[in-house]
């Protein structure tokens, strides 16, 4: 393992105990450390210091309305945050954790007001990645750790786009390889009185409603936006445009194609200067010299660990249009969707 500045690497499987002790006193000294989890890199700092999660949303340039995770390394950790563990976070954490879901339950006072943009409910989620836990174990508190990126900004799902998006913002960057999931966490509300998704993830509603026995709600549709909002908002993620890049997005379903093919026609006969890169699933687009053809996995879980990747590569190539394939209007892919639709919004 070698580490160039504040470019640390580490071992994914097997994160060495020098390191992780390491990152753990940056936050204990009130820095920010990015670090991997099973989702996307997480811009960490700990969730009890008002002074420290400030400290995050000046790096990423993030509004306060805009509330931040915190991970812990155990249910019980957990438990400690909450004035109420009800027996549904109990069965979804035993069914589901360590994993890419968040809870969200009333907080307890320990948790600092701009760490949940003055509500009074906390998301919680214990990650599946040994870096994120062996961090959290030995820094003994919970750390807030949004996605390690500018505001609405990709998210980075390896270290160099981590550097890429924060530079210098950021003391720590452990560097432990590409993430496995890809996209954020499904975020599921407990605080009322149904249980109801805030961001879809890649453990779908369908999942959640077979641990709960119950239905669950969804207001996850895009409805909010950025320009001028002031209230909080119960679930990070949830902009009208998001998750986006540099490049204009256009969304197609696989029946628009021809249309799709006669737009880039006519965008090249203005002469406007188009690189373009295509997400495909299935559809075939006519041979360009300006077009990069990415062909995308056709399963929901493959296709989002190389979601943002594709996204990045596109921005880091120049794309300044990038047009995708709606993938499948069924639940298992809508944290997919969900991405893609934020992104071209």
């Amino acid at each position: 393992m070698t580490e160039s500045g504040q470019l640390l690497r580490i071992d994914a499987l097997h994160p060495e105990p020098d390191r992780i002790a390491r990152a753990a006193r940056v936050l204990l000294d009130g820095g920010l450390v990015a670090f991997p989890t099973e989702t996307v890199y997480g811009l960490g700092a700990n969730a009890l210091d008002a002074e420290m999660v400030r400290r995050i949303y000046v790096a990423k340039g993030r509004p306060t309305w805009n509330p931040v995770i915190a991970h812990v390394a155990s249910i019980n950790a957990a438990r400690e945050l909450v004035t109420v563990w009800s027996d549904d976070a109990e069965r979804l954490a035993l069914a589901f954790w360590p994993g890419p879901l968040t809870l969200v339950l009333p907080k307890r006072d320990c948790i600092p007001d701009v760490a949940t943009a003055g509500l009074s409910a906390v998301g919680v989620r214990m990650p599946n990645h040994p870096i994120a836990l062996a961090l959290l174990r030995v820094t003994g508190f919970p750390v807030a750790a949004p996605s390690a990126n500018r505001f609405t900004e990709i998210s980075p799902t390896t270290a160099q786009h981590v550097v890429t998006s924060l530079g210098d913002r950021v003391d720590l960057v452990l560097d432990g390889g590409a993430c496995e999931v890809g996209i954020e966490s499904t975020v599921l509300d407990l605080s009322g009185d149904a249980p109801t998704v805030l961001r879809p993830g890649m453990i779908s509603r369908a999942q959640l409603a077979a641990v709960l026995g119950c239905p669950v709600g969804d207001q996850s549709a895009i409805t909010v936006a950025a320009h001028g909002l002031t209230h909080a908002q119960r679930s990070p993620g949830t902009t009208d445009r998001h998750y986006a890049p540099r490049a204009q997005v256009w969304l197609f379903d696989a029946s628009e194609v021809h249309d799709v093919t006669a737009a880039l026609a006519q965008r090249m006969h203005t002469g406007a200067p188009t690189r373009v890169t295509a997400l495909l699933l299935a559809v075939t687009l006519p041979a360009a010299s300006n077009q990069s053809i990415v062909r995308m996995p056709r399963e929901a879980a493959d296709y989002a660990h190389h979601l943002y990747a594709a996204l990045h590569d596109a921005d880091a190539v120049g794309a300044s249009l990038i047009i995708i394939e709606r993938p499948p209007n069924t639940d298992a892919w809508s944290g997919v969707r969900n991405r893609l639709e934020r992104a071209a919004h």
